[in-house]
């Protein structure tokens, strides 16, 4: 199983948590307060843009998707392979001025 099924059948069995940095983020968004179940919605619909696997304490992702009105997040998560909980490291809505189509950073 890759790790992205693995994050996507942890956030399907709501086995999953938000680090206070992404709490604040969600709230504190520039285009507007992002909800909980959008971040689920991007999540089970996206694709990663982004590996960290030397991330401590466990690896991490860039997870590029969008909600069911189509509103475009970035989602950092980070994956528990023991707990299989998904760590929701931040969240956010990704600005066309610094990402190629959304998955790419701009040089």
């Amino acid at each position: 199983m890759t790790m992205l099924e693995k994050i996507k059948e942890a956030i399907r069995e709501e086995n999953y948590l938000y680090t206070q940095h992404a709490r604040a983020e969600m709230v504190l968004e520039d285009f507007g307060e992002i909800r909980d179940e959008e971040v689920c919605q991007a999540i089970l619909g996206g694709k990663i843009i982004e590996n960290y696997p030397e991330d401590l304490p466990y690896p991490s992702c860039l997870i590029y998707g969008r909600t069911f009105q189509e509103r475009p997040l970035h989602i950092v998560c980070a994956y528990a392979e023991v707990e299989k909980k998904v760590i929701i490291v931040t969240v956010y809505e990704p600005d066309p001025e610094h990402w190629i189509n959304l998955e790419r950073r701009k040089k």
